[in-house]
């Protein structure tokens, strides 16, 4: 506990405000920089989807209750709308995992009444071959498709509920002051806000995306990769309405594309191209377009016939030995269905790249979501990983302040970013070689990739294992 004769910290007496490590309350959603109080528990920087959810997963813990955050938001405030029919063109696969955060801060039951669509099965092919493999899980669903928007929407309405958080907006960081290791009390770190005002905290949370500037100002050194796509989005449109459960996924040499349900008609595309198609795909009439994405998912122009051959021998040979030696079971092959148009003014275009941070943790700033990890969209496992980061990150604060420690200290961050990295580093290699492994039509390497997937396909206990973990 802070003596009431503490000295001032950084120009200010931290006496006034800490009792018993608990900082005053009386605390109130504000939009106003001028209501700034000048000390927080934990300042998130960024209010995305990764933001919102770290915000509202520590304002609802017992243990922030009597405690301080801060959520600052670069945007103006937006009033979402989710008319009947029509919808946003980013959407997110959400895993069984981040619905489950999303259900543990109140989200969920917005969400759900609004509009979601659960995934029951996949199917992924490759343009180059006859090698596919499917996913279906009989037990419960493999993923939620909803609308970035809502996710955001839902997640500020159970802010605005909690005394413990303050949200910001058209705000961000300017500057970052670290103590200096022999100060008179070095737990707490200065930020500079926008507009020039201070304000001190125990720890900086970096929620900003693939070009944080909390990570920048922190000093983390990141390693980025730019991938040379664009993801093509869009809302496609059936011509009949069916029960559209089914994600779909085809390889094609120049990238993925694939289509995610939103409803009985309705499909969310993101076709993962280089720069010079994607242009021109965005500049192609309604018509035109749609033309585009039936060619992309039907036709048979990359097929390498020589691989298909060697393709089925060697099937006639190891089918029969693995039906006997282990459960054998491949995943019945369904036909994409026929897009007949999309959504006029859903398409648009965004840079793929892959970027990491070298430690996602520095003395009193963490980082999480895209700051911290940023992936190929073709698995859609960003922003579950980065719900998997507010997951992780609230139990290790909790486990902090339950043991009377200093959030900010690598004693407990270092916890966080071991149990992250162990996680997210796997799935990025995976990812990034898959994008590597596909982005080729030579003979060799399609043969090699179309091996493993049709055997992948055969090994049921193998197969399990994958949706499993795509499913945390």
């Amino acid at each position: 506990m802070l003596a009431h004769s503490a000295k001032p910290i950084l120009g200010m007496n931290f006496s006034n405000l800490l009792v018993s490590g608990r900082a005053a309350v009386s605390i109130r959603n504000r939009t106003s920089l001028q209501q700034l109080d000048e000390f927080y528990d934990v300042v998130i920087s960024g209010g995305g989807m990764v933001g919102t959810a770290m915000a509202s997963a520590l304002g609802k813990h017992a243990v922030f209750a009597n405690r301080k955050i801060l959520l600052l938001e670069a945007g103006k405030p937006r009033s979402y709308t989710f008319p009947e029919g029509k919808y946003s063109n980013r959407v997110s696969a959400l895993s069984p995992g981040s619905v489950a955060l999303l259900k543990d801060v109140g989200a969920w039951q917005q969400i759900s009444q609004v509009r979601v669509q659960p995934v029951k099965n996949m199917q992924v092919w490759d343009a180059c071959c006859d090698s596919r493999i499917g996913f279906d899980n009989n037990t419960a669903d493999i993923a939620y498709i909803v609308e970035n928007d809502l996710i955001v929407d839902s997640l500020f309405n159970q802010i605005k509920k909690l005394r413990s958080v303050r949200l910001v907006y058209e705000s961000g960081m300017k500057n970052i002051q670290f103590p200096k290791e022999n100060h008179s009390d070095h737990r707490f770190v200065e930020v500079e806000i926008q507009d020039g005002r201070r304000i001190w905290t125990r720890l900086i949370v970096g929620a900003d995306g693939h070009h944080s500037t909390a990570r920048r100002l922190a000093g983390f050194r990141v390693y980025e990769r730019d991938y040379r796509q664009m993801g093509v989005v869009a809302t496609l449109k059936f011509a009949e309405a069916g029960p559209n459960h089914t994600a779909w996924q085809r390889f094609l040499p120049t990238g993925p594309i694939a289509m995610l349900p939103l409803s009985s008609t309705l499909s969310s595309l993101v076709w993962s191209t280089n720069h010079q198609q994607a242009r021109a795909l965005l500049q192609m009439s309604e018509e035109q377009f749609t033309d585009a994405v039936n060619r992309a998912l039907w036709d048979e122009t990359h097929k390498l016939d020589s691989v298909d051959s060697v393709l089925r021998q060697i099937d006639s040979v190891v089918s029969p030995l693995l039906n006997r030696l282990i459960e054998s079971s491949p995943t019945a092959f369904q036909l994409p269905p026929t897009v007949m148009g999309i959504e006029s003014g859903s398409r648009a275009a965004f840079p793929l790249g892959l970027s990491h941070s070298s430690d996602y943790i520095k003395p009193k700033v963490v980082l999480i979501g895209d700051a911290a990890h940023r992936v190929h969209p073709m698995a859609g496992q960003g922003v579950n990983l980065g719900f998997g980061d507010v997951a992780a990150l609230q139990n290790v604060l909790v486990q902090c302040l339950n043991n009377g420690g200093d959030i900010g200290s690598l004693h407990y961050l270092h916890k966080y970013q071991t149990a992250r990295q162990r996680q997210v580093l796997p799935v990025m290699a995976g990812i990034d070689g898959l994008h590597w492994l596909y982005s080729t039509a030579n003979p060799a390497a399609v043969l090699l990739r179309s091996l493993g997937l049709n055997l992948t396909d055969r090994l049921t206990p193998v197969k399990n294992f994958f949706m499993q973990e795509a499913m945390r």
